[in-house]
């Protein structure tokens, strides 16, 4: 399936589909790397991060990067075969079957409602920080109400049309990379010119080795740094928007991967070569407001630069997030997995208008409503996010095993690139899983410290979800739809693409 607009057999050819062809590979680099909000992300979690593993953190992050780059490969070669914007939700009902699908797909949507309205929140305090307005920045809210327009106006780029959200995401990733890159060189030059912090250590390869620690550091660590890779995959949301889409969302996805390991470590190095670990181990409680203490010392009237690249990284991320929540739903619609009606496309835009307005007015209230109870709920709402992040990536790495499973053995790339690799990837996540779900168990481990029904807010927010979805996903069973009468299947080696873009043979992979 290339498009909605030619092959979906639940449109009809007088309803519009999404803009076909209307993305480049740099357009969907872009939304993918944004997706993942890179200054935002790695300022959130360094400081914990090094609160666990100390100087390894630059290791840790290497660490983490492997299971994203095994997933990574699963969502590329699934998308060879089916070019749906769904891309889990699709993707997992064909290799294991419609309710697995639909939870995978209810996953995706849930992680842009908990996640869209901190990213608002982070993005105006950072802008408001950066105007030199800090009274206004820690008015709890007068923050909530412009996070909520700002929720408002990304949404409204969203439909007005998908060229559009890459025009803006283009000049964002830009702005938000070159603020990091400027910190980490003069971070480095300071470093080694021996105006750092006094104390500071010199970069060393041992940095590098995540496995000096003990294993209950490590697991710390790596339920972090995937949280910080978390969103590269929103590329795949728009492969039906994009050019060439059996190929250039794998590629941009792949690259996503890549470009944040390559940042993220030399970021990580930069930082703790220039503060040390005491200091930044000192500071971790601040989480992404971290990033303002560094800019502060090390760039000082100039630190204007790197509380842009987090405001932009955050606001980047607001628009981006709500792609592939609003895509997913798109796609779950006119599978008739929920009603037709979130399936409805603007036939002025060529967007999905509703489903994506949806997002956000859901996103808005449960943003507000979490927030009026206390920041620090809201902060657990975020860390709720992992158990999603690794439950539907999970699945998406072993459907690529059972969808693939007749040609895992054609030859060692196929074994390696649908088989084995993205099995190990959803081994570990899923061991992720397991012990993040009992890290959030203890109260202790949330930003509140309280007990809500006797274990920690996080894991009572993230099981609550789950529960909801179940209640949802058998209510659609009950209606009779045809959708949970679909039986899982295996590829058909005719349909997978060549490297010239043809469509032979299981040659190909």
């Amino acid at each position: 399936m290339n498009s909605a607009t030619s092959s979906d057999p639940a449109l009809t050819p007088n309803e519009p589909g999404l803009k076909a062809n209307s993305l480049t590979f740099v357009d969907a680099l872009a939304i993918g790397l944004n997706s993942t909000s890179p200054a935002y992300s790695l300022a959130a979690v360094l400081g914990p991060i090094v609160v666990l593993v100390g100087v390894n953190a630059p290791g840790v992050l290497i660490a983490s990067f492997v299971p994203m780059l095994l997933i990574a490969s699963a969502f590329n070669y699934l998308n060879k075969v089916d070019q749906d914007c769904g891309t889990t939700f699709s993707w997992v009902g064909r290799a294991m079957g419609p309710w697995m699908g639909w939870l995978g797909g209810w996953a995706i949507a849930m992680t842009g409602v908990l996640v869209v309205g901190s990213l608002a929140d982070v993005a105006v305090r950072f802008t408001l920080l950066m105007l030199g307005q800090y009274e206004m920045a820690e008015n709890r809210y007068l923050v909530m109400a412009i996070a909520v327009l700002v929720i408002i106006f990304m949404t409204w780029i969203c439909v007005i049309g998908t060229q559009a959200t890459s025009k803006v995401q283009n000049v964002l990733v830009l702005a938000q990379i070159a603020g990091l890159l400027i910190l980490v060189a003069v971070a480095l030059a300071r470093a080694f010119t021996g105006s750092g912090t006094p104390g500071a250590p010199t970069p060393e390869w041992s940095w590098l080795n995540p496995f000096s620690q003990t294993p209950g550091a490590l697991t710390g660590g790596l339920l972090l740094g995937v949280f910080a890779y978390w969103g590269w995959e929103s590329a795949f949301n728009l492969s039906e928007e994009t050019k060439d889409s059996s190929r250039i969302p794998g590629l941009a996805g792949l690259a996503s991967t890549v470009i944040l390991l390559i940042t993220y470590v030399g970021t990580a190095i930069a930082v703790l070569a220039f503060l040390g670990p005491i200091v930044l181990a000192a500071q971790a409680d601040q989480q992404e407001m971290i990033f303002a203490t560094v800019a502060g010392d090390a760039l000082g009237g100039w630190k204007w630069i790197v509380l842009a690249a987090v405001a932009t990284s955050a606001l980047a991320s607001t628009q981006t997030t709500i792609i592939p929540a609003s895509r997913t739903a798109l796609s779950m619609a006119r599978n008739q997995a929920i009603p037709s009606y979130f399936g409805k496309i603007s036939a002025a835009h060529q967007t999905p208008s509703v489903s994506t307005w949806w997002v956000a007015v859901i996103a808005i209230i449960w943003y507000v409503g979490v927030n009026l109870i206390s920041t620090n709920a809201l902060l657990d709402s975020v860390t709720a996010l992992s158990m999603l992040i690794a439950f539907y990536y999970s699945l998406t790495g072993l459907a690529c095993a059972v969808y693939y499973r007749h040609l895992v053995l054609h030859n060692v790339r196929a074994f390696f690139l649908i088989g084995v690799g993205p099995v190990i990837g959803s081994i570990m996540l899923a061991v992720l899983l397991v012990l993040s779900g009992i890290s959030m168990a203890n109260p202790a481990n949330s930003e509140t410290g309280e007990a809500w029904l006797g274990v920690g807010p996080p894991l009572v927010i993230g099981i609550g979800i789950f529960v909801v979805g179940i209640i949802f996903m058998v209510a659609s069973r009950l209606s009779g739809s045809p959708f949970w009468y679909r039986k899982p299947c295996v590829v058909d080696p005719a349909l997978v693409p060549t490297k010239q873009g043809g469509t032979r043979d299981q040659h190909a992979i």
